[in-house]
């Protein structure tokens, strides 16, 4: 491993933090849904989410993430992310970042003329010492999601409040929107637009897009993927690419 500068860690670690903050969503968009895995059935992720501003990458490299059908309209979530982050000038740093735990539970369910709505409250836990990665203070996210469907057509969102701790830090609000369509049992494709609050004191809000999909070979395995920037001007490029395997 490359290791940075010791006077560009502070800066690069704020960097990284703003970043990858809201990344952990509904795969493969920010955006999420208040879909929940079904009883006594699992969903498995390994997945890559990069994030390149003129000079800084950083992303996952890769995290895993493990969801379980609990009970009907209940699901479990966790997420392990190996975290990285490289700059030109200064070299690579790798390493653990917080683990995310959820749990998902979807309280109306959709009919012909309403659309089903959830929450998904989500911790983000320091799990090992590592100020590269983590300022060591636990996030907790409340969003409420909603979704409807149309045949093949498909559009879900929501909003959230992120409750921020840590120096210089603030509570901020995340919200967003998706629309994909499922062109064949193979082939389903998407975008999104999202909106979230400024997240630290020197910090703005953004607005960006997504597009992206899924392609699924099979019932049980699925390539998911989305490529987006940034509406505003910190110029910030996304891309997530990963696999799905469902149980």
């Amino acid at each position: 491993m490359l290791v940075i500068n010791k006077k560009y860690k502070y800066f690069i670690a704020i960097l990284i933090l703003l970043n990858i903050q809201i990344i952990y969503a509904g795969p493969p968009f920010n955006t999420d849904d208040p879909e929940t895995v079904r009883f006594k059935h699992w969903e498995y992720y390994i997945s890559s989410l990069n994030n390149y501003q003129p000079g800084v990458w950083s992303g996952t490299a890769p995290h895993i993430e493990v969801n379980y059908g609990l009970i009907p309209n209940v699901q479990v979530h966790l997420l392990l992310p190996m975290n990285y982050s490289y700059t030109r000038h200064h070299g690579s740093d790798f390493g653990y970042s917080d683990t995310e735990f959820g749990i998902k539970y979807r309280f109306v369910q959709e009919t012909e003329n309403s659309p089903q709505i959830g929450t998904f409250p989500i911790l983000e836990i320091p799990t090992i010492k590592n100020s590269e990665f983590s300022d060591g203070k636990t996030k907790i996210y409340l969003p409420v999601w909603m979704q409807k469907s149309w045949g093949k057509l498909t559009t879900y969102g929501g909003a959230g409040y992120w409750i921020n701790p840590g120096t210089n830090n603030k509570n901020w609000i995340f919200s967003g929107w998706e629309i994909q369509y499922d062109f064949s049992k193979v082939i389903t494709l998407g975008g999104e637009l999202y909106y979230h609050s400024a997240d630290a004191k020197d910090t703005k809000s953004e607005t960006g897009f997504n597009i992206g999909g899924s392609i699924n070979p099979t019932e049980k395995f699925h390539f998911i993927f989305s490529f987006g920037h940034t509406l505003t001007k910190d110029n910030t490029f996304t891309s997530y690419l990963g696999f799905l395997w469902t149980i």
